[in-house]
Protein backbone atom coordinates (compact mmCIF):
# COMPACT_ATOMS: atom_id res chain seq x y z
CA UNK A 1 0.00 0.00 0.00
CA UNK A 2 0.99 3.26 -0.86
CA UNK A 3 1.29 6.10 1.64
CA UNK A 4 -1.66 8.39 0.43
CA UNK A 5 0.40 11.37 1.29
CA UNK A 6 2.61 10.84 -1.48
CA UNK A 7 -0.40 11.19 -3.67
CA UNK A 8 -1.12 14.55 -4.93
CA UNK A 9 -4.51 16.07 -3.11
CA UNK A 10 -5.64 16.33 -7.40
CA UNK A 11 -6.65 13.63 -9.35
CA UNK A 12 -3.19 12.35 -10.86
CA UNK A 13 -2.60 12.66 -14.51
CA UNK A 14 -0.19 11.27 -17.24
CA UNK A 15 2.55 14.11 -16.43
CA UNK A 16 2.91 12.69 -13.10
CA UNK A 17 3.06 9.40 -13.98
CA UNK A 18 5.86 10.05 -16.01
CA UNK A 19 7.24 12.35 -13.43
CA UNK A 20 7.23 9.25 -10.80
CA UNK A 21 8.40 6.93 -13.41
CA UNK A 22 11.75 8.56 -14.70
CA UNK A 23 10.33 8.70 -18.16
CA UNK A 24 8.21 10.79 -20.74
CA UNK A 25 4.93 11.22 -21.16
CA UNK A 26 5.05 9.89 -24.79
CA UNK A 27 6.42 6.60 -23.00
CA UNK A 28 3.73 6.22 -20.62
CA UNK A 29 1.23 6.32 -23.64
CA UNK A 30 2.70 3.98 -25.47
CA UNK A 31 2.82 1.76 -22.18
CA UNK A 32 -1.01 2.86 -21.93
CA UNK A 33 -2.36 2.05 -25.44
CA UNK A 34 0.32 -0.62 -26.75
CA UNK A 35 1.01 1.70 -29.43
CA UNK A 36 4.95 0.56 -29.63
CA UNK A 37 7.33 -1.46 -27.51
CA UNK A 38 8.73 -0.60 -24.21
CA UNK A 39 11.60 -1.76 -22.18
CA UNK A 40 10.42 -3.97 -19.75
CA UNK A 41 12.44 -1.98 -16.83
CA UNK A 42 10.41 1.40 -18.15
CA UNK A 43 7.20 -0.71 -17.90
CA UNK A 44 7.66 -1.79 -14.54
CA UNK A 45 8.47 2.03 -13.39
CA UNK A 46 5.12 3.11 -15.18
CA UNK A 47 3.12 0.52 -13.87
CA UNK A 48 4.23 0.97 -10.25
CA UNK A 49 4.02 4.60 -10.99
CA UNK A 50 0.63 3.86 -11.82
CA UNK A 51 -0.02 1.80 -8.41
CA UNK A 52 1.58 4.46 -6.20
CA UNK A 53 -0.59 7.61 -7.77
CA UNK A 54 -3.72 5.72 -7.93
CA UNK A 55 -3.81 7.21 -11.82
CA UNK A 56 -7.16 6.23 -13.52
CA UNK A 57 -6.96 6.45 -17.43
CA UNK A 58 -9.18 9.14 -19.13
CA UNK A 59 -11.09 6.52 -20.99
CA UNK A 60 -12.81 9.35 -22.90
CA UNK A 61 -9.58 11.02 -24.13
CA UNK A 62 -8.29 7.40 -24.90
CA UNK A 63 -10.53 6.67 -27.31
CA UNK A 64 -10.53 9.94 -29.16
CA UNK A 65 -6.57 9.32 -29.61
CA UNK A 66 -6.41 5.12 -30.06
CA UNK A 67 -7.16 3.98 -33.27
CA UNK A 68 -10.40 2.10 -31.35
CA UNK A 69 -12.27 2.06 -28.50
CA UNK A 70 -11.85 -1.54 -27.04
CA UNK A 71 -15.40 -1.80 -27.10
CA UNK A 72 -17.59 -4.24 -28.97
CA UNK A 73 -20.97 -3.50 -30.12
CA UNK A 74 -23.89 -5.98 -30.32
CA UNK A 75 -26.66 -5.53 -32.84
CA UNK A 76 -29.93 -7.53 -32.11
CA UNK A 77 -32.94 -7.47 -33.68
CA UNK A 78 -34.40 -7.20 -30.42
CA UNK A 79 -33.69 -7.62 -26.86
CA UNK A 80 -36.59 -9.88 -25.84
CA UNK A 81 -35.56 -12.62 -28.17
CA UNK A 82 -33.98 -15.51 -26.38
CA UNK A 83 -31.99 -16.93 -29.15
CA UNK A 84 -30.02 -13.64 -29.66
CA UNK A 85 -29.88 -12.88 -26.12
CA UNK A 86 -28.33 -16.56 -25.93
CA UNK A 87 -25.58 -15.87 -28.70
CA UNK A 88 -25.03 -12.05 -27.31
CA UNK A 89 -24.11 -13.74 -23.77
CA UNK A 90 -21.30 -15.52 -25.42
CA UNK A 91 -20.05 -12.30 -26.99
CA UNK A 92 -20.41 -10.36 -23.95
CA UNK A 93 -18.11 -12.94 -21.92
CA UNK A 94 -15.49 -13.26 -24.54
CA UNK A 95 -15.12 -9.31 -25.20
CA UNK A 96 -14.87 -9.17 -21.19
CA UNK A 97 -12.77 -11.70 -21.00
CA UNK A 98 -10.39 -9.80 -23.14
CA UNK A 99 -10.48 -6.47 -21.53
CA UNK A 100 -13.51 -4.99 -23.81
CA UNK A 101 -16.76 -3.23 -23.50
CA UNK A 102 -19.83 -3.93 -24.35
CA UNK A 103 -22.65 -1.86 -25.72
CA UNK A 104 -26.13 -3.33 -27.02
CA UNK A 105 -28.36 -1.85 -28.98
CA UNK A 106 -31.82 -2.81 -30.64
CA UNK A 107 -32.32 -2.75 -34.59
CA UNK A 108 -35.86 -3.44 -34.11
CA UNK A 109 -35.61 -5.46 -37.46
CA UNK A 110 -35.41 -2.68 -39.23
CA UNK A 111 -32.57 -2.54 -41.97
CA UNK A 112 -32.54 1.13 -42.07
CA UNK A 113 -32.42 1.62 -38.41
CA UNK A 114 -29.45 -1.20 -38.65
CA UNK A 115 -27.58 0.89 -41.40
CA UNK A 116 -28.01 4.07 -38.77
CA UNK A 117 -26.60 2.31 -35.65
CA UNK A 118 -23.66 1.18 -37.94
CA UNK A 119 -22.68 4.89 -38.80
CA UNK A 120 -22.90 5.70 -35.37
CA UNK A 121 -20.68 3.06 -34.01
CA UNK A 122 -18.24 3.89 -36.57
CA UNK A 123 -18.23 7.22 -35.42
CA UNK A 124 -17.30 5.96 -31.98
CA UNK A 125 -14.49 4.02 -33.19
CA UNK A 126 -15.98 0.95 -32.08
CA UNK A 127 -13.15 -1.97 -32.28
CA UNK A 128 -15.91 -4.55 -33.17
CA UNK A 129 -19.07 -4.69 -34.18
CA UNK A 130 -21.83 -7.72 -33.86
CA UNK A 131 -25.01 -8.45 -36.04
CA UNK A 132 -26.67 -11.40 -34.80
CA UNK A 133 -29.31 -13.36 -36.76
CA UNK A 134 -30.36 -13.66 -40.07
CA UNK A 135 -32.29 -10.48 -42.51
CA UNK A 136 -33.81 -9.91 -45.57
CA UNK A 137 -30.74 -9.51 -47.59
CA UNK A 138 -32.20 -7.38 -50.72
CA UNK A 139 -29.31 -6.13 -53.43
CA UNK A 140 -29.46 -2.51 -51.93
CA UNK A 141 -29.16 -3.72 -48.40
CA UNK A 142 -26.26 -5.70 -49.52
CA UNK A 143 -24.49 -2.99 -51.08
CA UNK A 144 -24.93 -0.66 -47.91
CA UNK A 145 -23.27 -3.27 -45.77
CA UNK A 146 -20.46 -4.07 -47.87
CA UNK A 147 -19.80 -0.31 -48.06
CA UNK A 148 -20.18 -0.22 -44.04
CA UNK A 149 -17.54 -3.15 -43.75
CA UNK A 150 -14.99 -1.82 -46.31
CA UNK A 151 -15.10 1.70 -44.08
CA UNK A 152 -14.76 -0.24 -40.79
CA UNK A 153 -11.72 -2.37 -42.03
CA UNK A 154 -10.02 1.08 -43.38
CA UNK A 155 -10.74 2.43 -39.80
CA UNK A 156 -9.25 -0.56 -38.12
CA UNK A 157 -12.62 -1.92 -37.02
CA UNK A 158 -14.17 -4.29 -37.89
CA UNK A 159 -18.06 -6.02 -39.15
CA UNK A 160 -19.00 -9.30 -37.53
CA UNK A 161 -22.11 -10.99 -39.11
CA UNK A 162 -23.20 -14.13 -36.48
CA UNK A 163 -25.63 -16.35 -37.56
CA UNK A 164 -25.90 -14.98 -41.20
CA UNK A 165 -24.13 -15.62 -44.40
CA UNK A 166 -21.85 -12.64 -46.30
CA UNK A 167 -23.94 -10.69 -48.44
CA UNK A 168 -20.76 -10.93 -50.85
CA UNK A 169 -17.37 -12.87 -51.38
CA UNK A 170 -13.99 -10.89 -50.25
CA UNK A 171 -15.33 -8.63 -47.58
CA UNK A 172 -13.33 -7.56 -44.99
CA UNK A 173 -15.87 -9.56 -42.73
CA UNK A 174 -15.94 -11.98 -40.20
CA UNK A 175 -18.92 -14.46 -40.40
CA UNK A 176 -19.75 -17.10 -37.94
CA UNK A 177 -22.31 -18.94 -38.71
CA UNK A 178 -24.16 -22.26 -38.19
CA UNK A 179 -25.27 -24.66 -40.04
CA UNK A 180 -29.24 -23.65 -40.59
CA UNK A 181 -29.32 -26.33 -43.63
CA UNK A 182 -28.12 -29.40 -42.17
CA UNK A 183 -30.04 -28.45 -38.79
CA UNK A 184 -33.25 -28.58 -41.17
CA UNK A 185 -31.94 -31.17 -43.16
CA UNK A 186 -31.59 -33.93 -40.34
CA UNK A 187 -34.64 -32.95 -38.58
CA UNK A 188 -36.61 -33.61 -41.36
CA UNK A 189 -35.14 -36.47 -42.81
CA UNK A 190 -35.64 -38.06 -39.25
CA UNK A 191 -39.16 -37.66 -39.89
CA UNK A 192 -39.59 -39.19 -43.41
CA UNK A 193 -37.40 -42.12 -41.95
CA UNK A 194 -40.17 -42.97 -39.58
CA UNK A 195 -42.90 -43.24 -42.00
CA UNK A 196 -44.15 -39.47 -42.56
CA UNK A 197 -44.83 -38.15 -45.85
CA UNK A 198 -47.05 -35.01 -45.47
CA UNK A 199 -44.48 -32.83 -43.10
CA UNK A 200 -45.20 -29.12 -42.89
CA UNK A 201 -42.79 -26.57 -42.50
CA UNK A 202 -44.18 -24.12 -39.99
CA UNK A 203 -42.94 -20.79 -39.03
CA UNK A 204 -40.12 -18.27 -41.19
CA UNK A 205 -40.17 -15.30 -43.21
CA UNK A 206 -40.15 -15.26 -46.90
CA UNK A 207 -36.84 -14.25 -48.36
CA UNK A 208 -35.08 -14.09 -45.14
CA UNK A 209 -31.52 -15.86 -44.50
CA UNK A 210 -31.93 -18.03 -42.33
CA UNK A 211 -35.65 -19.18 -43.71
CA UNK A 212 -33.97 -19.66 -47.03
CA UNK A 213 -31.61 -21.91 -45.42
CA UNK A 214 -34.12 -23.94 -43.36
CA UNK A 215 -36.60 -24.54 -46.16
CA UNK A 216 -33.28 -25.64 -48.51
CA UNK A 217 -32.78 -28.38 -45.77
CA UNK A 218 -36.66 -29.09 -45.77
CA UNK A 219 -35.96 -29.72 -49.26
CA UNK A 220 -32.97 -31.46 -49.69
CA UNK A 221 -34.25 -33.97 -47.40
CA UNK A 222 -37.39 -34.46 -49.38
CA UNK A 223 -35.36 -34.95 -52.68
CA UNK A 224 -32.74 -37.61 -50.82
CA UNK A 225 -35.66 -39.68 -50.16
CA UNK A 226 -37.40 -39.38 -53.27
CA UNK A 227 -40.28 -37.46 -52.25
CA UNK A 228 -41.59 -34.31 -54.29
CA UNK A 229 -42.54 -32.17 -50.99
CA UNK A 230 -46.32 -30.84 -51.43
CA UNK A 231 -45.85 -26.99 -51.55
CA UNK A 232 -49.09 -26.67 -49.75
CA UNK A 233 -47.43 -27.60 -46.59
CA UNK A 234 -45.31 -24.70 -46.28
CA UNK A 235 -46.89 -22.43 -44.05
CA UNK A 236 -44.47 -19.09 -43.79
CA UNK A 237 -45.30 -15.67 -42.48
CA UNK A 238 -44.04 -15.70 -38.87
CA UNK A 239 -41.95 -16.82 -36.34
CA UNK A 240 -43.23 -16.34 -32.67
CA UNK A 241 -45.50 -18.93 -30.80
CA UNK A 242 -48.57 -17.24 -31.70
CA UNK A 243 -48.30 -18.01 -35.32
CA UNK A 244 -47.12 -21.80 -34.77
CA UNK A 245 -50.56 -21.48 -32.47
CA UNK A 246 -52.86 -20.03 -34.44
CA UNK A 247 -51.96 -21.65 -37.61
CA UNK A 248 -52.16 -24.92 -36.66
CA UNK A 249 -55.64 -23.89 -35.09
CA UNK A 250 -56.89 -22.68 -38.65
CA UNK A 251 -55.73 -25.73 -39.98
CA UNK A 252 -57.94 -27.95 -37.83
CA UNK A 253 -60.58 -25.61 -37.91
CA UNK A 254 -60.81 -26.07 -41.59
CA UNK A 255 -61.32 -29.69 -41.06
CA UNK A 256 -58.28 -31.68 -39.49
CA UNK A 257 -54.55 -31.23 -40.05
CA UNK A 258 -53.19 -32.13 -43.65
CA UNK A 259 -50.12 -33.31 -42.45
CA UNK A 260 -48.64 -35.76 -39.77
CA UNK A 261 -46.11 -34.31 -38.46
CA UNK A 262 -44.33 -30.83 -38.63
CA UNK A 263 -41.10 -29.21 -38.44
CA UNK A 264 -40.96 -25.59 -36.93
CA UNK A 265 -39.18 -22.86 -37.28
CA UNK A 266 -38.24 -22.15 -33.58
CA UNK A 267 -39.21 -23.53 -30.18
CA UNK A 268 -41.22 -21.44 -28.92
CA UNK A 269 -43.27 -21.38 -32.51
CA UNK A 270 -43.49 -25.47 -31.57
CA UNK A 271 -44.94 -24.59 -28.21
CA UNK A 272 -47.79 -22.90 -29.45
CA UNK A 273 -48.54 -25.33 -32.15
CA UNK A 274 -48.53 -27.74 -29.64
CA UNK A 275 -51.23 -26.21 -26.87
CA UNK A 276 -53.35 -25.70 -30.22
CA UNK A 277 -53.07 -29.22 -31.20
CA UNK A 278 -54.21 -30.34 -27.51
CA UNK A 279 -57.04 -28.10 -27.29
CA UNK A 280 -58.14 -29.19 -30.27
CA UNK A 281 -58.14 -32.60 -28.87
CA UNK A 282 -54.92 -34.18 -30.62
CA UNK A 283 -52.48 -36.58 -28.82
CA UNK A 284 -49.12 -35.53 -28.84
CA UNK A 285 -47.29 -37.21 -30.67
CA UNK A 286 -49.92 -40.35 -31.67
CA UNK A 287 -51.79 -37.65 -33.72
CA UNK A 288 -49.14 -35.14 -34.75
CA UNK A 289 -45.14 -35.39 -34.42
CA UNK A 290 -43.53 -32.19 -33.92
CA UNK A 291 -39.67 -31.05 -33.98
CA UNK A 292 -38.10 -27.43 -33.32
CA UNK A 293 -35.16 -25.41 -33.92
CA UNK A 294 -32.49 -23.95 -31.23
CA UNK A 295 -33.19 -26.65 -28.43
CA UNK A 296 -34.22 -23.69 -26.05
CA UNK A 297 -34.68 -24.95 -22.07
CA UNK A 298 -38.52 -25.14 -22.69
CA UNK A 299 -38.27 -27.92 -24.60
CA UNK A 300 -38.37 -30.55 -22.01
CA UNK A 301 -41.00 -28.96 -20.15
CA UNK A 302 -43.46 -29.03 -22.95
CA UNK A 303 -46.60 -31.83 -22.31
CA UNK A 304 -44.45 -33.61 -24.78
CA UNK A 305 -41.06 -32.44 -24.77
CA UNK A 306 -39.22 -31.66 -27.84
CA UNK A 307 -37.28 -32.57 -30.12
CA UNK A 308 -35.21 -29.69 -31.45
CA UNK A 309 -31.91 -28.97 -33.37
CA UNK A 310 -29.55 -27.44 -31.33
CA UNK A 311 -27.42 -24.50 -31.70
CA UNK A 312 -24.19 -23.56 -29.59
CA UNK A 313 -25.30 -20.63 -28.99
CA UNK A 314 -22.46 -19.54 -26.18
CA UNK A 315 -19.65 -20.81 -28.69
CA UNK A 316 -21.36 -18.63 -31.79
CA UNK A 317 -20.70 -15.88 -29.65
CA UNK A 318 -17.35 -16.41 -28.14
CA UNK A 319 -16.06 -17.57 -31.37
CA UNK A 320 -17.26 -13.96 -33.26
CA UNK A 321 -15.08 -12.07 -30.57
CA UNK A 322 -11.81 -14.10 -30.88
CA UNK A 323 -11.91 -14.09 -34.74
CA UNK A 324 -12.88 -10.71 -34.94
CA UNK A 325 -10.08 -9.48 -32.04
CA UNK A 326 -7.35 -11.80 -33.51
CA UNK A 327 -7.92 -12.03 -36.89
CA UNK A 328 -4.26 -10.90 -37.85
CA UNK A 329 -3.13 -13.94 -36.15
CA UNK A 330 -2.78 -17.08 -38.08
CA UNK A 331 -4.42 -19.28 -36.30
CA UNK A 332 -7.55 -17.20 -37.09
CA UNK A 333 -6.48 -17.27 -40.87
CA UNK A 334 -10.31 -18.42 -42.27
CA UNK A 335 -12.50 -15.34 -41.33
CA UNK A 336 -15.79 -17.38 -42.15
CA UNK A 337 -16.83 -20.25 -40.59
CA UNK A 338 -19.55 -22.44 -39.84
CA UNK A 339 -20.32 -24.47 -36.30
CA UNK A 340 -22.11 -27.81 -36.77
CA UNK A 341 -25.48 -28.18 -35.15
CA UNK A 342 -27.24 -31.72 -34.04
CA UNK A 343 -30.96 -32.97 -33.51
CA UNK A 344 -31.75 -33.46 -29.76
CA UNK A 345 -34.47 -36.59 -29.69
CA UNK A 346 -37.08 -36.49 -26.79
CA UNK A 347 -40.23 -37.49 -26.75
CA UNK A 348 -42.47 -35.48 -29.48
CA UNK A 349 -42.32 -37.83 -32.27
CA UNK A 350 -42.89 -41.08 -33.57
CA UNK A 351 -42.93 -43.65 -35.90
CA UNK A 352 -46.01 -44.14 -38.73
CA UNK A 353 -44.23 -47.09 -39.66
CA UNK A 354 -46.68 -50.40 -39.50
CA UNK A 355 -44.77 -52.93 -37.18
CA UNK A 356 -44.36 -56.55 -38.81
Amino acid sequence: MHDPQDAPARAATIRDVAARAGVSPATVSRVLTGSRPVSSAAQARIQRAIKELDYVVNAQARALSAPHSRTVAILLPALSWQFHNRVASGIEEQAVSEGRLCTVCSTRSNPDREIALLETLRQHNTEAVVLIGGTVLTPHYAERIARFARVLDASGSRLVLCGRPAPAPDLPITVVNYDHEGGAHAAVSHLLSLGHRRIALLGGTPNHTTTDLRLAGYRRAHEDHGIAPDPGLLHLGGTDRAFGYETVRSHMAAGGLPYTAAFCFDDYLAAGAMTAAREGGLSLPDDLSLIGYNDEPICADLHAPLNSVHVPFDELGRTAVRMALHRDDPMYSDQNVMLGTHLVMRQSVRSTRVKP
